[in-house]
């Protein structure tokens, strides 16, 4: 099942005041980013994390799923009420999260 805008939407609202703030669609879900690093996404109407050591900490309860079948666990974010708290969250975690690789180029050989 694909995600809806309208959560991706709410979603958003939710991170409004953390800086940096992406997405990029990804077969009917969604991946979020944060300062360029991706962070997380939506997935099945879910919003989903890293489990990075910080959002382990501030979520000690959070479960653990899947975004989709042979996927690493993320953490589910259930509660999206608390803006600050978000923030604060997505911006610890954007130091922990490693920086998008570049592409190479190919070269042609002769």
């Amino acid at each position: 099942m694909a995600s809806h805008e309208a959560y991706l939407a709410y979603v958003l609202e939710q991170l409004s005041e953390v800086d940096g703030i992406t997405y990029r669609p990804m077969m009917g879900e969604y991946l979020l980013y944060c300062g360029g690093k991706l962070i997380g996404g939506i997935y099945d109407d879910r919003f989903l994390l890293k489990p990075t050591p910080s959002a382990i900490r501030q979520l000690p309860q959070a479960p653990l799923d899947r975004p989709y079948e042979g996927a690493k666990e993320m953490l589910l974010v259930e509660n999206l009420d608390n803006k600050s708290f978000l923030k604060d969250l997505l911006e610890t975690m954007r130091e922990e999260c490693p920086a998008p690789s570049t592409k190479k180029k190919h070269r042609k050989t002769p």
